[in-house]
C-alpha cells in the first residue's frame, strides 16, 4: 500500500509534464491564430517601410493570417525597436530592424532603451540596399573625375576643400562616408542635412561635392545627368546599376562594405519553430521572380538567410560600426 501511494505523485507529475509539453507543442503548431504585427520603426514611405510592405502579403498568404504594418518612428528607429523588445515573445509582434537599430545606434546613442542582442531573436535578413558614391556631375567634368581613384587623388590634393553631404549626423549615409575617409586618408568637411532630399538637391545644384546616398533615392538624379555615380558601397554590384563597380573593386579597398540593411526580428523568447517558419516563408517570397524584379528596381539585394546567419551579421555589423562611430566622433544625446 505504501509503495503504491509513494508512486502516485511521481506518476501525476509525469502526466502533468507530458500534458504541458503537448500543450506547448500544440500552441506552437497552431501559430498564427490571429493577425501578426510588423513594427516599422520609421515613417511610411522609406525603404524600411517599402520592404516590410513588400513581404507582408506573401506572409499573409502563406500563414492564412494578416500581417499588419505598424509605423512607429522616432529617435533613429529606437522607439519602434523598444516597443518590440518589450513585447511578448509569442510570434505576434515582429520588427523590421535596420543597420541603424541593430548595428549603429548602440554606439551612437548614450542610452539605448533596448539591447540589440539580448532583447531580440533574429529571423532573417530581408535585403541590403547599397549606398552609392555620387558627385556633382559638372564638377566631375571640370576636375576630370571619372573614377573613385580619380576622386581620391583629387581629394588628397585638395584637403578640406570638398564638402561631403549626408542625411544627418550618425546616419548610415554619414558613417559610410566616414569609413571611406578613414580607409583612404582623405578629408572632406561633413555637412549634415535633415534627410537625403535636401542634401541631394544641394549636391545636384553644386553647393555640395560628394555624398554616399542610398541608391534608390539617388537613381533619378543619376539618370537625369545631375549626379555622376562612381561606385556602390556594397560588397557586390547592384542589379539596378550593374555597370557601377563596388568601391572595393574600383579603389582596391579590401573589405569595404557600408550597405544599409533591413531584416525581421522577434522579441527574445519567441519559439524557434515560429522563427524558423517565418524565415522559410520570407526566403520563398524573396526567391520568387516577381519579388526579385520588384526589389531590383529599388536597387535592393534580397537575402532570406537563416536566423544564425542573420545573428552573425548583426554581431559583425555592430563591431564595425562601433569603430566607425568612434572615428567619426558622431554622438546623439
Amino acid at each position: 500500500m505504501s509503495r503504491y501511494f509513494s508512486r502516485r505523485p511521481i506518476l501525476g507529475m509525469a502526466a502533468a509534464v507530458l500534458l504541458s509539453t503537448t500543450s506547448v507543442a500544440w500552441a506552437q503548431g497552431a501559430w498564427p491564430n490571429k493577425p501578426v504585427k510588423i513594427v516599422v520603426p520609421f515613417a511610411p514611405g522609406g525603404t524600411t517601410d517599402i520592404l516590410a510592405r513588400a513581404i507582408a502579403p506573401d506572409l499573409s498568404k502563406a500563414f492564412g493570417q494578416s500581417f499588419i504594418i505598424e509605423n512607429k518612428g522616432g529617435a533613429g528607429g529606437n522607439l519602434g525597436a523598444e516597443q518590440v523588445a518589450k513585447s511578448a515573445g509569442d510570434g505576434y509582434t515582429l520588427l523590421m530592424g535596420t543597420v541603424g537599430t541593430h548595428g549603429i545606434n548602440s554606439a551612437l546613442y548614450a542610452k539605448l532603451p533596448y539591447d540589440p542582442f539580448k532583447d531580440f531573436a533574429p529571423i532573417t535578413l530581408v535585403a541590403g540596399v547599397p549606398n552609392v558614391m555620387v558627385i556633382n556631375a559638372e564638377k566631375a567634368t571640370a576636375n576630370k573625375i571619372n573614377s573613385v581613384n580619380d576622386f581620391i587623388k583629387f581629394a588628397r590634393a585638395n584637403p578640406g576643400k570638398l564638402n561631403m553631404a549626408s542625411s544627418g549626423n550618425g546616419t548610415s549615409i554619414h558613417l559610410a562616408s566616414e569609413l571611406f575617409k578613414s580607409q583612404t586618408g582623405t578629408f572632406m568637411a561633413h555637412i549634415p542635412y535633415r534627410g537625403s532630399g535636401p542634401a541631394l538637391l544641394d549636391l545636384a545644384g553644386g553647393t555640395m561635392d560628394v555624398m554616399f546616398d542610398n541608391l534608390p533615392s539617388a537613381i533619378p538624379l543619376i539618370k537625369s545627368g545631375k549626379l555622376k555615380a562612381l561606385a556602390v558601397t556594397s560588397s557586390q554590384r547592384s542589379a539596378a546599376m550593374s555597370e557601377l563597380p563596388t568601391i572595393e573593386e574600383a579603389a582596391g579597398l579590401r573589405g569595404f562594405e557600408a550597405s544599409s540593411w533591413f531584416g525581421l526580428l522577434a522579441p527574445a523568447g519567441t519559439p524557434a519553430d515560429v522563427v524558423n517558419r517565418i524565415q522559410q516563408e520570407v526566403a520563398k517570397s524573396l526567391a520568387s521572380p516577381a519579388m526579385k524584379e520588384r526589389l531590383a528596381t529599388l536597387g535592393a539585394i534580397p537575402s532570406g538567410n537563416t536566423p544564425a546567419q542573420f545573428a552573425a551579421l548583426i554581431e559583425s555589423e555592430h563591431k564595425k560600426w562601433a569603430e566607425v562611430v568612434k572615428v567619426s566622433g558622431a554622438k546623439v544625446d
